[in-house]
């Protein structure tokens, strides 16, 4: 599923990331605000969202992701620059090893696809981690 966005926004730091993502988190439907929602976002050249895709609804505590889904948009949109965020139900942004597994997952297939991965972000209610910023990207 495609989320619209207003404009072309300019992605220059994690906080603008989860600016979108938190009103996106928002605005969909208030029955599953208690699942992992999983979302890629492509960007050009030059950061401008190219698009946003729910990639995965999941559980309380997962949503299953796989490659062959994040590429798939990544390709057809001509997509050069691409970042991850999901959220933590929990409250708690730190990433589990499966998040950590996952990021590193994408990361190598981006690679082979040509893609850069910019970020992946992990959103709370009033939290969040970048991979970037902490350098385990």
């Amino acid at each position: 599923m495609y989320i619209k966005c207003k404009e072309s926004i300019k992605v220059n730091n994690a906080g603008v990331v989860v600016e979108i993502f938190r009103d996106i988190l928002k605005s969909e439907d208030e029955t599953d605000q208690d699942k992992e929602h999983f979302w890629g976002m492509g960007l050009n050249t030059k950061n401008r969202v190219l698009y946003i895709e729910l990639i995965s609804l999941g559980s309380l505590t997962e949503s299953v992701v796989h490659p062959r889904e994040v590429f798939k948009s990544a390709i057809m949109k001509n997509t050069v620059n691409l970042i991850f965020c999901h959220n933590h139900p929990s409250g708690d942004p730190e990433p589990s090893k499966n998040d950590i597994d996952i990021t590193k997952r994408l990361k190598e297939g981006a690679e082979i696809l040509g893609f850069k991965v910019l970020d992946h972000i992990i959103i709370s209610e009033n939290n969040y981690f970048s991979f970037a910023t902490e350098n385990i990207l």
